[in-house]
């Protein structure tokens, strides 16, 4: 009988330390990272700066594999059940949110399914107008479209997207009388402000801040709880009094769920030392993004305050998952 307790404990032993041994050891192999967006995308952008790093600080490639579709959440459901070995990571912005709201038939649960690991960047959502516009600030933008009701429009990348439901935010607060007017890129929501077709729109920063340089149009306002780094003299949309609006554009990493914590807080740690770097810095803030590591906790609060803030502004608004 005592040999058999003896060969119990031992089994429990070989069970508990496995795990931190395996973490020890990882990784032995390149890892692997999802995206459920196209190549050249913010997501993809900032996400293959961190694996550069991570590939320096790790010694493994980090490779970062593109597949888009439905909203994201293709390459969310292949990842959620991807072994849970440490190898298969999904790399997620605001629009995995988005999506649990937005998206009919998801493969996954947003937040039961996966393993978060950490936010790594923010972004900055900004109220953009064309360059001829009467607004020169949130306040004189209401007073403009509400002077013709339902006569003007916003544009938007997608209905059912994060830029439409943020932009529907704050249509909402704001009381606005405009329409939203879909297209398929951000490009496309640009053009639509330059010929007239629209007389806002809501995006991310960095992928307009060509023709804001250029002069082609003009931001009035930032949808961030506080003014953005990178363009400190735009107010934001609450110093302008529409309060209640405050998003911050992430972009984060996850396992599946059940992959061991030691990899996870491995991981973890050395995306801090990457972070830390001037020259990762930079380089995020080259597209417009800031370097700014969560907390596993953290980042499963972010996901779930997203999740509950889109749902009330798409019921709000009538819109309905497809």
């Amino acid at each position: 009988m005592k040999r058999t307790y003896i060969a119990i404990a031992a089994a429990l032993a070989i069970t508990v330390v496995a795990p931190s041994a395996r973490a020890q050891d990882w990784p032995t192999k390149p890892v692997h990272i999802l995206i459920g967006f196209g190549a050249g995308g913010g997501t993809d952008v900032a996400t293959r700066i961190l694996a550069d790093g991570l590939g320096e600080a790790l010694g493994q490639q980090f490779v970062v594999e593109n597949r888009p579709g439905a909203g994201g959440t293709i390459a969310g459901g292949i990842a959620a059940k991807a072994p849970k070995d440490g190898y298969n990571l999904l790399a997620i912005s605001m629009g995995h949110s988005v999506s649990a709201v937005m998206v009919k038939q998801v493969p996954y649960d947003a937040v039961k399914d996966f393993e978060p690991v950490g936010i790594f960047t923010n972004s900055a959502f900004v109220v953009v107008v064309p360059k001829n516009s009467p607004a020169t600030d949130i306040k004189s933008l209401i007073e403009y479209v509400n002077k013709q009701p339902g006569k003007l429009n916003y544009s938007t990348v997608g209905l059912g997207s994060t830029q439409h439901l943020i932009a529907e935010h704050l249509r909402q607060r704001a009381s606005i009388n405009a329409q939203a007017v879909s297209y398929r890129t951000t490009g496309e929501v640009v053009s639509a402000l330059l010929r007239g077709d629209a007389a806002f729109a809501v995006e991310l920063y960095h992928p307009i801040r060509g023709q804001v340089d250029s002069g082609e149009v003009r931001i009035i306002a930032v949808a961030t709880p506080t003014r953005w780094p990178a363009i400190p003299n735009v107010p934001t949309l609450a110093e302008g009094g529409v309060s209640g609006i405050g998003y911050l554009g992430w972009y984060g990493l996850v396992f599946p769920a059940g992959t061991p914590k030691p990899i996870i807080d491995k991981l973890h740690k050395a995306m801090q030392q990457v972070l830390s770097k001037d020259a990762v810095k930079q380089r995020l803030e080259g597209i417009g993004a800031v370097a700014n590591l969560s907390s596993p906790a953290e980042f499963t609060k972010v996901i779930q305050s997203d999740i509950k803030t889109f749902e009330e502004v798409a019921k709000t608004a009538g819109l309905e998952a497809k």
